[in-house]
């Protein structure tokens, strides 16, 4: 397991989690280009995640921390 991908993967789960509380925001907002931008971000860093644990399922682990830490900052500091 290479801790590399162990990092990208936490930072890519977080921003990934990060971005679908911004879209259902924005999507509440009916704000119709920042919800597209958001859901096409958020496509590619799922993409990433899941050819990364699909090799290897260790790397769950960070993608359960990074899903956890993303969606907590994002309400956290949206108050």
């Amino acid at each position: 397991m290479s801790p590399i991908i162990f990092i990208s993967v936490f930072f890519a789960t977080m921003c990934v989690d990060a971005l679908y509380a911004l879209y259902t925001l924005r999507l509440t907002q009916k704000k119709a280009f920042q919800s597209a931008m958001f859901g096409s971000l958020i496509h590619i860093l799922t993409a990433f995640t899941v050819i990364s644990y699909t090799k290897n399922y260790l790397y769950l682990i960070p993608l359960v921390i990074g899903s956890f830490v993303g969606t907590y900052l994002v309400i956290k500091y949206s108050k």
